[in-house]
Formats: C-alpha cells, structure tokens, sequence
C-alpha cells in the first residue's frame, strides 16, 4: 500500500514538472524570441490568420473529440490525469507571463534559441507522456497515431508538426520557421528518448473507475 502511495506520489509530481518545464519553455525561449508553433497550437493560431478565428475556440474544438476518443481507447483515468497536466500547464504558463521577472533574449543567437527549445518542451512533453498524461488534443492524437501505426511518438509529433508548419508557412516569416523546425526536429528526438527510456508508468482501468499503476522497466 504505501509503495504504491510512493508511486503515484512520484507519477504526479514528475507530470507537475513536466507541465510547468513545458510552460516555461514555451513563455520564455518559443514567447520572448518569436519561435513558430505547430500542432493544434499552430492550428489555431492559423486559423486565426486564414479566418478571423479565435485560436482558443479553434483549438477546443479540434481537443474535445479527442478527449472523447481517448476516454473511450485509453479510458478515464488518463482522461482525469490529462486534464490534471493540462490545467497544470495553464496556471503555470498564466503564472509565468503574469509574474516571472525572467527575461531569456535569445534573438541574436537563434540556434540556439531553437536547441534550447527544442531539448525543454521534449522532455516536458516526454516526461507528460510518459508518465500516463497529455497536456493537449495534439498529445492525445500523437498517443493513438503512435499506437495503430507502430511509429514512435517522437516521429509522430515531428510530422504533425510538420504538417502544421508547412501550412503556416504563408504568415511565418522564413527566418522564424527554419528556426522553429529546427527546434521541432530536437524536440521530436528528446520525446522519444524521454518516454521510452528507463522506467514507464502504465494505467490500466479497473473496475469501479479506479486506476491501476504499476511500473515497468525498459
């Protein structure tokens, strides 16, 4: 009983960190030095461009049949700890735009803008995945996608991201989008690295709607 108190005290506190590395990452390198976005963040802010649209209703919209597959593929304890890591990331990100006195200008040395970027929102993202959460839709998508084509979640994140980059690429100045892909790229390969090395969390639905976690060792 208490190991595995230990456990999910353990689980949830790396998702914690994981959402707020992910919330400072994007606040202080992607924010404060102009990187692009892809997934369903850059689908919203594209949608925003090409249509007028809010970039949050258009991001709601593409989360909750996502939300409503997972419940359904994955069942709802990771529904309950992806909604846990995504509130996470809100208060964090709201917090740090709101509060944090940290300015990190990285304008005139952009590589490493983009190497910093990219190896911070891996394993921020890596570390959500892997231990049993999402913080988005885009997660979520990547998780399933992964999952039926046997590809690994770096290498699904890096071609949505792809994708989303190559359609933006109309409003996104040049300069920028080499920058962001660069980081995109980095980012693909410290996921991978970050959920498939060591030790993973597995959740398994049980009866009654009460979670089972039990670690495994890659």
């Amino acid at each position: 009983m208490m190991r595995r108190a230990l456990q999910v005290t353990q689980r949830y506190s790396l998702i914690l960190f994981g959402a707020c590395l992910l919330a400072f990452t994007y606040f202080h390198i992607n924010f404060q030095n102009h990187l692009s976005e892809g997934g369903f963040v850059g689908l919203g802010l594209l949608a925003k461009y090409a249509f007028d649209l809010s970039p949050a209703m258009m991001m709601l919209l593409l989360d909750i049949p996502l939300f409503l597959v997972a419940w359904v593929v994955r069942g709802r304890q990771f529904i309950w700890d992806t909604i846990f890591a995504s509130l996470s990331f809100t208060v964090f990100y709201d917090l740090f735009e709101r509060f944090s006195p940290i300015v990190i200008d990285l304008s005139g040395m952009m590589p490493v803008a983009s190497i910093v970027s990219g190896a911070l929102t891996g394993l921020g993202t890596g570390l959500v995945l892997r231990y049993g959460a999402a913080t988005g839709g885009d997660d979520i998508l990547s998780l399933l996608l992964s999952k039926y084509t046997g590809l690994s979640i770096g290498t699904i994140f890096l071609l949505l991201d792809a994708l989303v980059l190559t359609l933006s690429f109309w409003y996104v100045p040049v300069k920028e989008m080499i920058f962001t892909i660069l980081a995109v790229i980095i980012s693909s390969r410290v996921i991978t690295w970050t959920v498939e090395s060591g030790a993973t969390v597995e959740v398994n639905e049980e009866g009654h709607g009460h979670g089972n976690v039990s670690m495994t060792h890659r």
